[in-house]
């Protein structure tokens, strides 16, 4: 029998072939290696609370812990942690959703991934508005899925409009992305904003719709927090004809983002094929994790209004005190902890806005550029640092420009 000879053992697949590297997480790596050189750098690149994990979530872990829950788990979680996560559908989002209709997953990207991987084939499209969180494009190249960016301003709070989605839709669309709060521009969608959606994606039924909704406790303006699952039932039945994912967590809300638990629901068929995949990719999330969880869903929860009132303080802030950087400019995020700074007067003195995030670098500040997400001649901040660190860290931006 004559043996196969490997002419090339390097070869990459076509679909990692596809994908780029998270950028975010590429500065936020970057910065870390900096630091460990010795450099004095603030990182405002990386998108997690600054905040400790809550005592009564560390103690779950330390019980879990201390009781050997060190096995296997279901796949799609444990029973306490479904049944918890479906408390806060209910409560927090207005989601009525049965425990079965629940998957934990390794964060809420591993919940994204397994939902655009059931359900692209190559050749059909996914409409993401940009600017956009990082992994959105990426997850739908790996799947082999076009890509159909639909481009948002500030001066609209970067949503999508009606006529914007319509036109956007085409035979092959698959996936609408929603983000609401928004990384990376803290877009917040109102109930009125995704009834009019809602009102477009009826005439195409063959359209899904992701609703990313892991910042929900992050919304500054007045106001419930408005998902499409609440606001368009019909679109979000829980049989065959249900087309609407919501995912959410711990991570953000809940300052666990090590934790690495989402959570999502949607219909039976979509939740099944998830994690079918689940099974062969992962199989249960980390059974620990799973414990803190559903102490962080099932406990006290007022603190995160306050929380939510620090962060308001720090974005109100950060947004003045880059107004008055001569060449800088972003609008007031409505939700999460992000400001999309335009930088366009700018741009003649750098060329692109990689060359600038690498200036500001050397400057002591680790940022992400607007291109990252989909935007141009800008960058990202996240203001989820503490006071002193945002002063000197906006110090040192005015410092790199003047």
């Amino acid at each position: 029998m004559t043996p196969i000879t490997v002419t090339n053992a390097t070869k990459l697949s076509a679909a990692i072939r596809r994908i780029a590297p998270s950028r975010t997480n590429a500065m936020t790596d970057h910065a870390i290696a900096l630091r460990a050189a010795g450099r004095d750098i603030i990182s405002l690149s990386v998108g997690e609370p600054d905040f400790p994990t809550p005592d009564h979530v560390k103690a779950a872990a330390k019980a879990a812990l201390d009781a050997n829950e060190t096995r296997y788990t279901a796949v799609a979680g444990t029973a306490a942690l479904r049944e918890a996560a479906a408390l806060h559908f209910h409560r927090d989002l207005g989601i009525a959703t049965p425990p079965s209709q629940v998957i934990v997953s390794a964060g809420g990207k591993q919940a994204i991934f397994h939902a655009l991987m059931v359900t692209l084939d190559p050749g059909d499209e996914v409409l993401i508005p940009a600017p956009w969180w990082v992994s959105y494009p990426e997850i739908a190249r790996f799947a082999g899925a076009t890509v159909v960016p639909m481009h948002t301003e500030a001066a609209g709070g970067f949503r999508i409009m009606p006529e914007q989605l319509e036109a956007a839709i085409g035979p092959r669309t698959r996936w609408l992305m929603l983000n609401s709060p928004g990384n990376p521009t803290g877009a917040v969608y109102s109930a009125a904003d995704l009834a009019a959606l809602a009102n477009v994606l009826r005439r195409h039924p063959h359209v899904l719709v992701l609703s990313d909704d892991i910042y929900a406790p992050l919304r500054y303006t007045p106001g419930d927090h408005a998902t499409m699952a609440v606001v368009a039932p019909d679109l979000a039945g829980p049989d065959e004809t249900g087309r609407v994912l919501t995912v959410s967590g711990v991570s953000k809300s809940h300052a666990m983002t090590g934790f690495r638990i989402g959570v999502a629901t949607g219909p039976a068929w979509l939740i099944a094929a998830m994690g079918k995949l689940q099974s062969h990719n992962s199989g249960n999330p980390c059974s620990i994790a799973q414990a803190a969880a559903v102490a962080a869903f099932n406990g006290p929860q007022a603190f995160l209004l306050d929380w939510r009132d620090r962060f308001r303080a720090r974005r109100d802030r950060v947004v003045a005190a880059i107004n008055a950087i001569p060449g800088l400019s972003t609008p007031v995020p409505d939700g999460a902890f992000y400001c999309m700074i335009d930088a366009t007067p700018l741009m003649g003195r750098f060329g692109d806005d990689e060359a600038l995030v690498m200036h500001l670098l050397d400057h002591g500040v680790a940022v992400v550029a607007a291109s990252a997400f989909g935007g141009r001649d800008g960058f990202r901040i996240s203001f989820a640092a503490d006071e002193t660190k945002l002063d000197t860290a906006i110090a040192r931006i005015a410092g790199a420009f003047a």
